[in-house]
């Protein structure tokens, strides 16, 4: 699937994969609702949401340095460095690259990060891609 036509439990996965999960989602998790899979995180069934929920997602856009900003069509664009630096009369700039849109600033910045861990393909499983919209 293509990075940036992600969203919902598909776009939580590959974060999750982003992220270092290593196990894979679980349909038979207790705490499972609304479609959300659960990973495991030390032992321990979580409903991850990152392209959701600021307490998830937010401390990546901090981390990665994604930069978000709102577009005139009310989507919004996220843009990550690529690490490259270089100094125009002096002043440092980054090379930003992987942009992302969304109609929210998590789902592009969950985009923009899955896009520069990843890649602009990701293989998801079937079934958290079934019933989803872009």
């Amino acid at each position: 699937m293509r990075a940036n036509e992600l969203t919902g439990a598909a776009l939580d996965w590959a974060v999750a994969k982003c992220e270092g999960a290593t196990e894979e989602w679980r349909r038979d998790a207790p705490f499972l609702w609304d479609g959300v899979p659960c990973i495991r995180v030390d032992g321990h069934d979580v409903n991850y949401t990152p392209s959701t929920n600021w307490a998830h997602g937010g401390h990546i856009i901090d981390r990665e340095d994604i930069a978000i900003s709102p577009l005139p069509d009310g989507l919004w664009r996220a843009y990550a460095a690529d690490g490259t630096l270089w100094a125009p009369h002096g002043v440092e700039v980054f090379n930003w690259t992987r942009k992302q849109q969304g109609y929210h600033p998590l789902i592009a910045a969950m985009r923009c990060y899955v896009a520069s861990k990843l890649g602009d393909e990701v293989e998801i499983p079937t079934e958290l891609t079934q019933g989803e919209k872009t």
